[in-house]
Parts: structure tokens; C-alpha cells; sequence
């Protein structure tokens, strides 16, 4: 049973089809790279369920989710706005992922503190979202999504703002996050930086023109030696820093 598939799902954007066959196991962490307009997103907002296709199945733990609200779906999702609520200090934000009232129990307060003593953030517990750093802000959004404990989670391009240091700081922090995981999640992720992939992704998704053009690992997509990708990876070396 895979935790991700998508079986001949469509959608129609503009003026052209975009469709999308993919598979994700258990456990595995899939990075989605491609040019601006490839789709990326809109892959990533059909699994999330933000968006409903046209025609084809989403299926999440083998349950077929297509027409299903993000609510309902097993899924934890870290965007690139870290998404917190500027008025709640930095262990309610990460308390409302596993118990989302006003009046939040004592235990999930306790449990939230413990998620924020794991990305380090132990000490600011009691900061407003506010007082915190870029950095800071996602590692609460982190701390947040993996105390849910869903089986897959989406990182919709959540470090892009981070400079290149802290955006290798955050990676590797979802990599400990990850393995200490009771039941380590399967991670999709979209960036527009090819080069986050090595070392953490296991394994490449190359979108072109609303298709998924090729996968495999990270050394074999990004090695150059696919035309498209090269291209696209001469274009990406203009601004990545």
C-alpha cells in the first residue's frame, strides 16, 4: 500500500491539461522540482486536497480521498508563510495541531512544549510568533506538523525565504524530526531549489508542462545528463544561492 497515489488525475489550468500518475511509499521522502508554471504546486494542492481534479483518484493509505477536504485527509502541511496565529504564543500554535480549541488541555500544552524542545525551541515556548525569527517561525510550524503524527507530510517550499545556511539547518532538522518519528511520515515536497534534494530526498520528481517527465534518485535526475533537466538546471544556477 503506498501513502501517496495518484492514479490518471487531471486538471485543467488555463489554457492546457495538466495529468499526473505518481506513487509514494511509505517512509519516503519525494522532492518536487521543475520550472516556474510546471505544476509543482498544483500537484502538491491535489494531494492536500486545496484542489479537486478533474477526473482521475487520489489515494492516501490506499483510501480513496478524491473528493475528500483537507480536513479530512491524513496529511500535515508546512507552507512557505509559516501559517501560525500571531496572537498565540509559540506552544499554542504547536498545542492547536493535535487539540484545535481555545481551550487547550494542559496535557497538549505539555506535549506541545516537548515538540518545541525537539527543534530546539524549548526556551521560547512562551513567544509570540512575533518575537521569533524566520528560522524560528518554521521550526514552530515543524514542531507543529510532526506532533500530529499523520503519515504523510507536505512541505510546500516552507524554507524558500531562508538563506541557503538555514535552509540546510531546517532540512537536516526534518531529517531528525523524521527519523525520531514513531511511524516516520512519507514527505512530498516542492522546491525551486533542485540542489535541497541531495541528501535528503530519496528519490526526484521532474515536472514539465503539468507532466511528471522523469524520477528516479536524487544523483540520477540531477546528474545533467537528461536534456531537460539540464536546461532547467543551467536556468536555476542564475538565482540559486
Amino acid at each position: 500500500m503506498n501513502a501517496i497515489e495518484l492514479d490518471a488525475v487531471t486538471f485543467a489550468h488555463e489554457t492546457s491539461e495538466m495529468r499526473f500518475d505518481l506513487e509514494v511509499a511509505p517512509g519516503e521522502w519525494l522532492a518536487v522540482i521543475g520550472p516556474s508554471g510546471a505544476g509543482k504546486s498544483t500537484l502538491l494542492d491535489i494531494v492536500a486536497g486545496f484542489l479537486k481534479p478533474d477526473s482521475g483518484t487520489v489515494r492516501l493509505e490506499g483510501r480513496d480521498m478524491t473528493g475528500r477536504s483537507p480536513a479530512e485527509r491524513p496529511i500535515s502541511m508546512v507552507f512557505q508563510d509559516d501559517n501560525l496565529f500571531p496572537h498565540l504564543t509559540a506552544e499554542r500554535n504547536v498545542a492547536l495541531g493535535i487539540s484545535p480549541t481555545w481551550r487547550i488541555p494542559q496535557a497538549a500544552l505539555a506535549r506541545a512544549r516537548e515538540a518545541l524542545t525537539r527543534v530546539g525551541l524549548g526556551a521560547l515556548a512562551g513567544r509570540l510568533p512575533g518575537e521569533l525569527s524566520g528560522g524560528e517561525r518554521q521550526r514552530v510550524a515543524l514542531a507543529r506538523a510532526f506532533l500530529r503524527e499523520r503519515p504523510i507530510l507536505a512541505l510546500d517550499e516552507p524554507f524558500a525565504a531562508l538563506g541557503p545556511a538555514l535552509r540546510t539547518e531546517m532540512l537536516a532538522l526534518v531529517d531528525r524530526l523524521r527519523a525520531d518519528a514513531p511511524r516516520p511520515p512519507a514527505i512530498i515536497m516542492v522546491t525551486h531549489h533542485p540542489g535541497d534534494a541531495i541528501g535528503h530526498a530519496d528519490r526526484v520528481a521532474f515536472l514539465e508542462a503539468g507532466r511528471i517527465v522523469l524520477s528516479g534518485t536524487p544523483n540520477e535526475i540531477l546528474s545533467g545528463r537528461h536534456p531537460r533537466v539540464a536546461a532547467y538546471l543551467g536556468a536555476t544556477r542564475g538565482v540559486e544561492p
